[in-house]
């Protein structure tokens, strides 16, 4: 799956014209069927696709784990990429329930729900209290860019990554929607089974909906390079998951400490 493809450009400068080549992310629609239905498109880079399925389906409450998710088929169609998944017998009913048909684009996770009783779905658990010490969070925000191979060619992608306590990124995962590259983190660690030890580093805003994903993965903490919404801290001081944001080089803002951690 192509997840670039070069440009011809100009590059203007305040005293010159020159002709270039740069690198475009690509951005295509991803059609997903759950068992026949149709369920979402989503504007996404065409890479992880399997990964980014079952991370959807745990933070949408479809599965409650990666063996809910079932018969992955991925294909390319002529106006983008279909997604077809099974769900296990325990989680059939859910999709009748839920069943919505949208257009999400990479603004907002939240475009698209039929009701605002949506945007209240159970968390199945409370975080664990995180184990992190301070210079390990600096030292993940640093090596972070070395994980973002698409990113560094084009500029237009978002990342997720986990990382362990000592800040190191075990997994990480980009698209250019931030709300994509998060479940693609998910889906993945819900794969392989290995937990989140340390905490979740974001390079974008972190909404409502990045804080409830995470809250699904059973991240410890939430850090994001870019700032959070009143709603993203309302919801991560309701269900006690450590929240900091505004993430660089010489500080870091601890938004929500439930523990005291960095008291």
């Amino acid at each position: 799956m192509s997840t670039s493809r070069n440009e011809a450009i100009k590059i203007l400068r305040p005293d010159s014209l020159a002709a270039g080549e740069r690198a475009i992310a690509v951005e295509v629609p991803v059609a997903i069927e759950i068992d026949g239905l149709g369920y979402a498109v989503m504007m996404m880079t065409p890479a992880d696709l399997a990964e980014f399925t079952t991370g959807f389906l745990l933070t949408e409450r479809l599965a409650d784990s990666a063996h809910d998710v079932r018969d992955i088929d991925i294909f390319e169609a002529e106006a983008g990429w279909i997604v077809r998944v099974g769900l296990s017998d325990r989680c059939k009913g859910r999709i009748h329930d839920r069943v919505r048909h949208r257009t999400s684009d990479t603004s907002c996770g939240l475009c698209g729900i039929s009701g605002l009783e949506q945007l209240r779905k159970p968390v199945p658990r409370t975080p664990p209290k995180p184990d992190t010490p301070v210079d390990a969070l600096f030292a993940a925000v640093g090596r972070l860019r070395a994980h973002q191979p698409l990113n560094a060619a084009t500029g237009a992608i978002h990342a997720a990554a986990a990382c362990d306590r000592e800040g190191g990124i075990v997994a990480a995962y980009e698209d250019v929607g931030r709300h994509n590259a998060l479940d693609k983190l998910v889906g993945g660690i819900a794969i392989t089974g290995q937990p989140i030890g340390g905490f979740i580093l974001v390079t974008s805003r972190i909404s409502f909906e990045m804080v409830d994903k995470a809250l699904i993965a059973g991240a410890p903490m939430l850090v994001g390079i870019s700032a959070p919404t009143s709603l993203a801290i309302d919801h991560a001081r309701e269900h006690g998951l450590t929240l900091l944001a505004l993430a660089r080089s010489d500080a870091i803002l601890v938004v929500n400490d439930p523990w005291n951690v960095f008291a």
